[in-house]
């Protein structure tokens, strides 16, 4: 039955290349991602608010809000049990790291099971009070269904990575009902090699999908009324512009400790009750941790400055300026590491949302201090969202994004130059200190990061070593005669040959020309063992290992060939310079003109 189907889409395929051009199938497909994206987003997004609404509205029962302290435990522990009882053949990842490294080393191949396993493991995990949001999963979902379409299509390598920003670009779109910011966002941080052809079917994905998704789930997120901007509040905006700066490169150091911390804890329930018993005592003093926390910002935006404290066991201080904005403060504190113990426990989710809430209220803060100590009367409002664009902007050296989405979200496109002012110092800030983002650092750190500044690791990074091995070398046993041998040796069209022992144990190498040498001296060379005139390799490639490791290697050692073994030690073939040279030109060719 598989083989029959395999064969029919081969025989489609075809049909279709003959039919239909590159350029107009992927706008089709794309289509088609962004439908099912637009979907993804939608359900993620109901099932979650829906659990919400049953936790917090539907629940009666009087002990019910000592819950609140147990809650995020139990959302963490549903989602790591599903993981181990449902994730089973395949490898269950979170945040947006995983998925660059997908693009560049595993061919754009992003598991199926993400498409459902996204959706199920955030909703529990927010649903249930975790502190992270729902951007970074509906991205894997979104980016899942395009790389299964485009596999399933048997497109090509770069076919299928365009189609997967195009379902990460969907999912944006669908979950904020941003299709702009969702287009900025593919090619800020999955397509920096961004050509035109790739922007209509990114297009077509993303309104798509939000339009999918409005029919689906049509709330607003921010409701923002502004008058505008004035010029005499820039000197403030850049004051904020550099606080949401300087936490950015905090948040990026909090981020690498909690995760070290709960690397170095080895059970993975015991990571569930110590992140969720930490998760429900943050919950419980700031009330605004749980789940995404948007509701705040909401609150704020509509002008009450109690928000952030009304509900907590200090609400009875509301009325007192110098403790809204004290509560506020280690609000954000709390509210980045109650994020990233979310995530480091074994919740599933993101770091967008979370962002955007610590930007949103570092805005709060400049602008309530500056109107309550007398300074001036600025617009709060505008400073929560320019707050919540820079930090998104800074945190995912994606500062396009950050400006774009905020503007679609809140519709504050008046509000454009604050945005860019706000954002861009932020960036630069965090930029200077950072080369790479929270979301790259893990991969440059292992060595691991292609970047389309270099374009030729970025080409070598898509190639594997595995599809450049030769074999058709004659192989020679170390304890055989030279004698026995030799005719077969002259016969090959080969002047190298490898040796291996029992078990096919890589040995060394004879040298056709070293051999001829000595027979023409001493027939007695003949006699010989090969384990007598094998000469030790200058080096050994691992099946493993990186095309550009190989290649500075074959540099250092001056040859244009080597022997590759597997983990074992065992011979498998050899690499030379002109199959990666033959292969690295197809590749580049292929990318001049995949969109034609």
């Amino acid at each position: 039955m598989y083989i029959r189907l395999v064969n029919y889409i081969d025989k489609l395929n075809l049909y279709r290349k003959t039919k239909i051009s590159n350029r107009n199938f992927l706008v089709i497909a794309a289509l088609i991602v962004g439908v099912l994206a637009g979907l993804a987003a939608a359900l993620l997004k109901t099932l979650t608010h829906h659990i919400e609404e049953f936790l917090q509205t539907d629940l009666h029962w009087q002990y019910k809000y000592y819950l609140y302290l147990l809650f995020p435990l139990v959302g963490i522990l549903l989602s790591v049990m599903y993981v181990r009882r449902f994730i089973r053949k395949g490898k269950f990842e979170t945040g947006l790291t995983p998925l660059l490294y997908t693009i560049s080393k595993k061919s754009s191949k992003v598991e199926p099971h993400n498409i459902y396993s996204q959706i199920i493991t955030a909703a529990l995990t927010v649903g249930f009070g975790g502190s992270t949001g729902l951007e970074a999963p509906i991205v894997t979902s979104g980016s899942s269904i395009g790389s299964s379409v485009g596999r399933f299509l048997g497109l090509s390598y770069r076919e299928t990575t365009l189609l997967l920003a195009c379902g990460a670009a969907a999912g944006i779109a669908g979950a904020f009902n941003s299709p702009i910011a969702g287009i900025v966002f593919a090619i800020e941080i999955l397509l920096p090699e961004f050509t035109i052809p790739a922007f209509i079917p990114l297009l077509l994905s993303s309104a798509t999908a939000a339009v999918v998704a409005r029919f689906f789930y049509n709330e607003q997120l921010f409701y923002l009324v502004t008058e505008g901007w004035k010029t005499s509040s820039i000197l403030y905006y850049v004051v904020l512009a550099c606080l949401v700066g300087l936490f950015s490169v905090f948040f990026g150091k909090a981020n690498y400790a909690i995760k070290q911390f709960f690397y170095r804890i080895n059970h993975p329930y015991k990571k569930v009750i110590l992140g969720g018993l930490m998760l429900g005592a943050l919950v419980f003093l700031f009330p605004t941790l749980y789940g995404e926390g948007y509701i705040t910002i909401k609150n704020l935006l509509k002008g009450d400055p109690t928000a952030v404290i009304r509900n907590s066991i200090f609400s009875s201080y509301s009325s007192v300026p110098g403790l809204i904005i004290l509560f506020t403060l280690f609000t954000i504190f709390a509210k980045s590491v109650a994020t990233l113990v979310t995530l480091g426990a074994g919740g599933n989710g993101g770091i967008f949302a979370p962002s955007l809430i610590v930007g949103g209220l570092m805005g709060f803060i400049v602008a309530f201090s500056i109107n309550t100590l007398g300074f001036a009367q600025v617009n709060v409002a505008n400073f929560i969202v320019a707050g919540m664009a820079a930090s998104l902007g800074s945190i995912m050296h994606a500062p396009l994004t950050g400006i774009f989405l905020i503007a679609e979200i809140t519709g504050g496109y008046v509000l454009m130059v604050p945005l860019m002012i706000t954002t861009a110092i932020a960036y630069l800030i965090n930029r200077s200190v950072n080369k790479y983002s929270i979301y790259t650092k893990p991969l440059a750190d292992k060595g691991q990061l292609s970047h389309h500044e270099d374009k030729d690791t970025t080409v070598l990074n898509m190639m594997k070593l595995r599809y450049l091995i030769e074999k058709d070398y004659l192989i020679l046993h170390e304890n055989e005669l030279i004698l026995n041998k030799m005719p077969e040796i002259l016969q090959s069209k080969r002047n190298i040959f490898p040796v291996v022992g029992d078990g096919q144990q890589f040995k060394g190498l004879l040298y056709v020309e070293e051999l001829l040498k000595k027979s023409f001296n001493s027939s007695s060379e003949m006699q010989h063992t090969v384990e007598e005139l094998m000469e030790m390799a200058p080096a050994v490639i691992h099946v493993n290992a990186e095309l550009k490791e190989v290649l500075a290697l074959m540099e250092t050692e001056n040859v244009w060939i080597l022997p590759v073994v597997d983990e074992a030690e065992r011979y498998i073939g050899f690499v030379s310079k002109t199959a990666i040279f033959n292969k690295y030109r197809a590749m580049l060719s292929r990318q001049a003109d995949y969109m034609n």
